[in-house]
């Protein structure tokens, strides 16, 4: 048996998804990319609302098409009464719920954990929200840029005169992968006491966890540290710096035997390692405008590609600061066999492989799909015929 045909970590569980946005979405993929059969729950005719974000990737929107693959999408309006004995059957074969409705909205559908529990002793019921349940936040609409601000990340990215968010929902992506694992310790538990379990992620808490460095720095009412832009804000130098041909190159230097070295085979200057503006990480960070002087000197003589190969000669952390395109075009990324076709509603498209491979299966890479697309279809696995579903449909219940 090869890992292409071999069985994934998921395979057998269903999870059942009442998701939109990105938190629960991603989560969602992931337990997808094990092998886990998710369906998806989006409103008739409607659907998911980050359907409609753009139309960047031929049509589609790019959040959904990167959060939503190898998913089936069921449409439901939980309102109508027919649809109640729809999910009343998914639930009776689903392993997992998952939901990142707005506040309060699941628990009016019926859909908390202790309303659930006692019918499906073994699901696992995992809630994601901005803030969690109970606290003055509670009831508070969350949104990724907002929890951004709210957890200070916002007050320590961007430039000395101003904030920034990061370039990607970092707050979402947080929550679902805290989704995600804690859906995992769930599964695990219940091997071992057959009782499903609630997990509740907050979108704020796990950001906050991320800002645990700059948290600590500013341990005990000390100055927090300073914005520095896309630099290091305490070790130096640390961050982008420009070459002489017009690009920029990202270092970084961890100890002082890289600042030696540095100083003696990348700059050429091997008396600068001893100067007392930057004898120490401290000394550096504080000096930085004049040390930045000294290098920016120094690269202004050399390529890109010169300098980097000082800096890997000498055995120094470096990077190029790469756009959209030319992540696209890796070349680690290309030699590795990350890139993968997947299908969707505009044709295949390219998908990454799930971080963290192992040897001894493949991870599943199935289309992104349209909405409603599987909903004839898992409607006759919960055994209803053609001519009700033809009643559900036309009825609105799906």
């Amino acid at each position: 048996m090869t890992a292409a045909t071999s069985p994934r970590p998921l395979d057998g569980i269903t999870v059942v998804s009442f998701e939109h946005a990105i938190a629960a979405p991603f989560c969602t993929r992931q337990l997808a990319d094990m092998g886990a059969r998710v369906i998806k729950i989006e409103r008739p005719g409607v659907g998911d609302f980050a359907r409609n974000y753009d139309e960047r990737v031929r049509g589609l929107a790019s959040h959904f098409v990167w959060t939503n693959r190898s998913k089936e999408s069921l449409t439901l309006d939980l309102k109508h009464p027919a649809a109640r004995d729809v999910l009343k059957r998914l639930l009776a074969q689903a392993d997992v719920l998952v939901q990142n409705l707005a506040p309060g909205a699941a628990a009016r559908q019926g859909l908390s954990f202790d309303a659930l529990h006692a019918a499906h002793p073994s699901l696992i019921v995992c809630d994601i929200s901005g803030y969690g349940e109970g606290g003055p936040y509670q009831d508070k609409k969350a949104y990724d840029l907002l929890i951004q601000s709210e957890s200070g990340f916002v007050s320590v990215t961007g430039s000395p005169d101003a904030p920034a968010k990061a370039g990607c929902s970092i707050s979402d992506i947080a929550a679902g992968m805290y989704a995600y694992s804690g859906i995992l310790n769930a599964l695990l538990l219940r091997q071992k006491t057959g009782k499903g379990s609630r997990v509740d992620v907050s979108m704020l808490e796990s950001t906050v966890e991320w800002m645990g460095y700059p948290m600590y720095y500013a341990f005990d009412g000390a100055p927090p540290p300073a914005r520095a832009g896309a630099a290091h804000a305490t070790i130096y130098p640390y961050g982008p710096f420009p070459v002489g041909d017009g690009g920029t190159i990202m270092l970084g230097l961890q100890n002082e035997r890289e600042w030696q070295v540095f100083c003696a085979q990348v700059l050429g200057q091997p008396d600068l390692a001893s100067d007392a503006r930057f004898s120490s990480n401290s000394a550096r960070n504080a000096n930085r405008d004049a040390l930045r002087g000294y290098i920016v000197e120094a690269f202004a003589k050399m390529t890109l590609g010169q300098v980097a190969d000082k800096l890997e000669t000498a055995g120094i952390a470096n990077a190029s600061v790469n756009d959209m395109a030319g992540v696209w075009a890796h070349p680690q990324l290309r030699a590795r066999g990350r890139w993968r076709e997947v299908d969707s509603p505009k044709g295949s498209l390219p998908a990454l492989l799930p971080p963290g491979s192992n040897n001894a299966f493949e991870p599943r890479m199935d289309a992104v799909p349209d909405v409603g697309q599987h909903t004839d279809a898992v409607l006759a696995s919960l055994g209803y015929d053609a001519a009700e579903v033809g009643q559900l449909r036309a009825g609105g219940a799906v």
